[in-house]
């Protein structure tokens, strides 16, 4: 082997790392729903959790990224340390596909078939197909697609280019002392870490021994302890995204160490004592790409089947380890770990939304409540909701900048601009309930009283203002354009209903009925109200615009109130549900 074959190498090396990188990114980007949809399925039961691991690591091909993701869900508290082992545990069966994908390198045959099978033979038509989807589709999910074929067909490149230039080595005989050296347990596992905690991806690092076992110098003696020792390597991604993480997050990293730990020590120790007694034969034998492949699953599953059972001792075990404070700890809402994986993270931020919405609405309706029956404690309750909309607010927002930043579809990239626009409106509804319970405050400090007609007119009002506040929470709960759309006729009869209110006031006003600084009080109100409404009706129309594309909302909703029949009816029967008495 020569420095040109040193040149080779390097490349194949750096080819084979950047399309198994460039596939599980697009994987990942075009699997964004399911992946959704599958870490959605995690209960408190164990095997769920496994088969969402498997699930998730199949698709992104990812161990590593599969148990940061299942970190970060911990230390938001989105998942116990319980659930994390049984996905941790998937995650480890899940990455071994793809093994199996790069043991197609290893086929040798004469039929025709056979050589079909050769990456050799379809990965460049894999290339051309992701190179034309790539520069000619219009759809951004047949772009990914594109992206999946040109990772795959570069990943199988490299490994073809990896596996010519190591050829030469067969006939050195100082590559075959050093994996004659790897036979011994505890320098091939220890070779194994080592690589894969270097390159962070156990997947690599087994394609990279599939890659030198062509030379035929690698023998099952030596690759089975290296194998098992990449699964430990695997484990320091995990660990160092746990650092700063609360105790959960870093117990969740701690089983993923321990359970490879333990399985390696176990199994280790149970191969080589049955082989001291039984002596098989195809220890010295060479190890091909497919041989590979199945030792790497064979382990993963035998650790399974080992610790599956003991997931409850597992977890106490690394409780032991990292132990509790006497301070209890925050749990973060929003996890930066998340941000890698754009789907998910945003499908926390919805969460998270959602909340902020609940909680502003909830106000403004308990703000209404107390105007009529005060209460200092619900009035001090919708103050402190308030701070935490705000703080909502500020968490969402920053998190959703970042999320920005990162390599989203089209689709995501629309989700996170809706959340951004729609998240101040949440936090100024909360403001109007504020608004709302001073005005109840200054009514019941200075004595005021609304007349019986003038509170007829407020419940028709807040009653309005209720029902479009429940649409405009639908229509963003369940992302459905058609309630939304159910909004902007009833938006505008909360208009109409404040000038109507105005104007009665002030000729209650004329009349003697009412006096200057109730007057005050009850414009404030009036104007919060109508603004609540306003409010609804950009949540609304933000919905109907990310349902439509790049559709401009505001020409909608011109369009919808100057000519649509439609809207014109929905108007008409809100006004004569709302119609004040006369």
């Amino acid at each position: 082997m020569d420095f040109f074959d040193v040149l080779t190498l390097l490349g194949g090396l750096s080819l084979f790392l950047f399309g198994m990188n460039l596939m599980g990114n697009s994987l990942e980007k075009c699997a964004g729903s399911s992946l959704k949809v599958l870490l959605s399925k995690l209960t408190s039961r164990k095997i769920l959790g496994f088969l969402t691991g498997l699930g998730v690591t199949a698709v992104i091909q990812s161990s590593s990224a599969t148990t940061v993701m299942v970190v970060g869900f911990v230390n938001s508290g989105l998942l116990s340390l319980r659930q994390a082992i049984g996905v941790i545990m998937g995650a480890n069966v899940g990455t071994t596909v793809t093994a199996w994908i790069l043991s197609l390198t290893g086929l040798d045959g004469e039929s025709f078939f056979i050589r079909l099978l050769e990456p050799t033979s379809f990965s460049p038509v894999l290339a051309l197909i992701g190179v034309g989807l790539t520069m000619m589709a219009k759809s951004e999910r047949k772009k990914d697609v594109g992206m999946i074929l040109l990772g795959f067909a570069v990943l199988m490149f490299g490994m073809d280019t990896m596996s010519g230039a190591v050829a030469g080595l067969q006939d050195v005989p100082e590559f075959q002392s050093i994996f004659l050296m790897f036979t011994n347990p505890v320098l091939g596992v220890l070779a194994g870490a080592i690589l894969t905690a270097i390159i962070q991806s156990s997947s690599a690092s087994v394609g990279i021994l599939q890659a030198l076992s062509a030379t035929g110098q690698v023998t099952y003696g030596a690759a089975i302890p290296i194998i098992m020792g990449q699964n430990i390597g695997t484990c320091v991604t995990a660990m160092i995204s746990s650092v700063g993480a609360n105790k959960n997050a870093k117990r969740a990293a701690v089983v993923h160490l321990l359970f490879n730990i333990i399985g390696t020590c176990v199994w280790l120790s149970v191969f080589y004592l049955i082989n001291a007694v039984v002596h098989f034969d195809f220890v010295g034998n060479s190890i091909d790409q497919l041989g590979i492949a199945v030792v790497h699953t064979t382990f993963n599953v035998l650790c399974t089947a080992l610790l599956f059972p003991f997931s409850g001792l597992l977890e106490k075990l690394a409780c032991r380890l990292v132990r509790d404070d006497k301070v209890p700890e925050q749990i973060q809402i929003l996890d930066e770990r998340l941000l890698s994986t754009p789907p998910v993270a945003i499908g926390r931020c919805q969460e998270v939304a959602e909340t902020m919405a609940r909680i502003s609405m909830d106000a403004l309706r308990t703000g209404c409540r107390l105007i009529e029956h005060y209460d200092a404690k619900e009035a001090q309750a919708v103050r402190e909701t308030e701070k935490e909309a705000d703080q909502y607010e500020d968490m969402l927002g920053t998190y959703l900048v970042k999320l920005g930043r990162e390599n989203l579809s089209e689709r995501d990239n629309r989700q996170v601009s809706k959340l951004l626009h729609i998240i101040g409106d949440f936090e100024r509804i909360s403001d109007h309930a504020v608004n709302v319970v001073e005005s109840a405050e200054e009514m019941r400090s200075k004595g005021l009283h609304f007349s019986p007609q003038a509170k007829q007119e407020l419940n028709v009002l807040t009653s309005a203002v209720g029902e479009i506040m429940d649409l405009s929470l639908d229509a963003f709960l369940k992302d459905d354009p058609d309630l939304a759309v159910k909004v902007e006729p009833l938006e505008q009869v909360v208009d109409t209903l404040k000038e109507q209110l105005r104007n009665r006031h002030i000729l209650r006003l004329q009349r003697g009925e009412c006096t200057i600084e109730l007057g005050f009080v009850w414009s404030d109100l009036l104007t919060d109200l109508e603004r609540v409404a306003d409010h609804c009706s950009n949540i609304a129309g933000c919905v109907i615009e990310m349902a439509h594309g790049s559709l401009d909302v505001h020409e909608y909703l011109d369009y919808i109130k100057g000519g649509s029949i439609a809207f014109q009816r929905a108007y008409n029967a809100y006004a004569r549900k709302y119609a004040l008495m006369e």
